[in-house]
């Protein structure tokens, strides 16, 4: 422990002491560079104290712990195997998490993946309706509200472009999703309105809905939908299959990748064996 402490606010909102050590703990030092290097910017002279402070505490502690504790506890090699095996688990989740999403596609192919939804579908049944459309939140008292009852319904690519640009100057928000499925509940959540527990009554015999509630208006216009109990798209449930096929297939999968990464190691000269392993 330091036998004086002197701290002022700096520049960089770190702390300056008597050198430039602040803290030790056994081999480990605490420096002035390494406390201004995590002291967060723009912090005010007293905050600048009481983090200070907090941290070199905070450092001692935990200091403490790998410097002194230990030192009480025999058979440190067991822990210390512990911590390298915990280690090379985590690199190789990581290593794997990593591979999977650059790679993931070509593992499976699409047909592969289709031939399995098509075999499967009665896994694959919607709980909620799913929509497609164009959902508007206006204020009540919004510019051009006739022009708009008109284009938020059509499947003209002019009338949808006007509204677009109408929408980035008037409109509170404004989401377009006819070009994909979308969760009923996701669009349902901003509409201040009661819809019971059939959504899909609601959705049989409304195309296109407007309320006005609290000065916004709500327009809704559905241009398709699939009832609850339907069986979901194919394009909605490709990465869940995909998933399936990775968790089923993965004591296959970590195979491959060690492969891999043995003979990537052994081309690079890192891994070298002197004897007959049989593969």
């Amino acid at each position: 422990m330091l036998s004086s402490l002197s701290v002022t606010a700096c520049g960089s909102g770190g702390a300056v002491a008597d050198g430039d050590v602040l803290a030790s703990v056994g081999t480990s030092m605490l420096t002035v560079d390494d406390l201004r290097d995590n002291t967060p910017l723009g912090l005010s002279s007293e905050d600048s104290v009481l983090f200070c402070r907090a941290y070199i505490k905070q450092w001692i502690d935990s200091r403490l712990v790998s410097e002194i504790a230990v030192r009480n506890i025999s058979g440190t090699e067991k822990i210390d195997k512990m911590v390298e095996e915990y280690r090379n688990d985590l690199i190789m989740k990581e290593y794997k998490r990593l591979m999977y999403e650059e790679n993931g596609g070509r593992w499976f192919s699409v047909d592969t993946l289709k031939s399995y939804y098509d075999n499967h579908k009665s896994d694959f049944i919607l709980k909620k309706p799913l929509v497609r459309g164009i959902f508007l939140k206006l204020p009540q008292d919004a510019p051009r509200l006739q022009d708009v009852r008109k284009w938020y319904c059509s499947d003209n690519s002019d009338d949808i472009e006007r509204l677009e640009k109408y929408t980035l100057q008037d409109a509170v928000q404004y989401d377009y999703f006819r070009d994909r499925w979308t969760d009923w509940n996701d669009i349902q959540n901003h509409i201040p309105m009661d819809f019971g527990g059939s959504p899909d009554m609601f959705l049989k015999k409304n195309d296109n809905f407007e309320m006005t509630r609290d000065g916004y208006t709500y327009l809704l216009s559905v241009s398709e939908y699939l009832p609850s109990g339907s069986e979901a798209p194919f394009e909605l449930v490709e990465e869940s299959i995909k998933d399936l096929f990775a968790n089923e297939n993965r004591v296959e999968y970590d195979r491959m990748l060690r492969k891999l990464l043995f003979e990537r190691g052994v081309k690079s000269g890192d891994v070298k064996v002197n004897v007959d392993l049989g593969i």
